[in-house]
């Protein structure tokens, strides 16, 4: 079995307008079509109870470019309620169109520039922020949390807890086949940062229930759900118990 091992990935150090970024950036959409996050993310919505207030409101953890989310909106906008979706990112990379594309599936789009740990800080009452008390129907995090290790995933995966009233979380599994496979994202046109990047993602991938073993107590009060999907993703789902009550 690969041991977990988590190592900085280069397109975390390259400027938001860099070429070489923007071209890591639309690779990265043809992972997750490879990896057929959206469709798992639409099943997995569709499964949620519908909100109290009538609309939902969902935080995307390392939203990137925001085109993931938007790929689900429109897959669920004839059957969803309106969607206040806020799109959290250290560097701001949502443009305009895009934010108009979410409008017109009736999701009402906020750009955060924001590092994760800062949220997840002020989401945990240890520093301030204008979003400490927000609450979430919904937190999202999609080829993220592989990024951190010990206190740090601890501390985002208690955050979220704090904060919302569910996680999904599709990230890489790790393993031989996912560690193979991502040798050979060059055949997706993938560039060099994002060829070796991907070998770094699977290598610090999760499997079993790691994230299960991460999530803070009571666990009683959640319904967790931990699972590989597929040849290369692994999937972590929390749903609190009393927001179906």
């Amino acid at each position: 079995m690969l041991r977990r091992r988590v190592e900085p990935e280069a397109l975390d150090g390259l400027a938001a307008d860099d070429p070489v970024a923007e071209h890591s950036r639309r690779d990265l959409r043809r992972v997750h079509r490879c990896m057929g996050t959206r469709s798992l993310l639409v099943r997995e919505m569709r499964r949620l109870p519908a909100p109290a207030t009538g609309s939902m409101r969902i935080l995307e953890l390392g939203a990137g470019d925001g085109s993931l989310l938007l790929g689900v909106a429109r897959d669920l906008a004839p059957s969803w309620p309106p969607v206040d979706l806020t799109l959290l990112d250290r560097i701001a990379v949502v443009d305009a169109r895009t934010v108009a594309r979410y409008g017109r599936c009736g999701w009402t789009v906020t750009s955060s520039a924001e590092d994760a740990l800062d949220w997840a800080r002020a989401a945990t009452g240890s520093r301030g922020s204008p979003d400490a008390a927000r609450r979430w129907d919904l937190v999202v995090a999609n080829l993220f949390l592989h990024h951190f290790d010990g206190p740090e995933l601890a501390l985002l995966l208690a955050a979220v807890a704090a904060s919302s009233d569910g996680l999904m979380a599709c990230e890489p599994r790790r393993g031989w086949r996912a560690l193979a496979g991502s040798h050979l994202v060059g055949a997706i046109g993938a560039n060099a940062v994002t060829r070796g990047d991907a070998v770094l993602s699977v290598r610090a991938g999760f499997r079993e229930r790691e994230l299960t073993a991460l999530w803070p107590a009571p666990r009683s009060r959640w319904r967790l759900r931990e699972h590989a999907v597929g040849a290369f993703s692994h999937f972590f789902g929390a749903t609190r118990v009393e927001a179906n009550a």
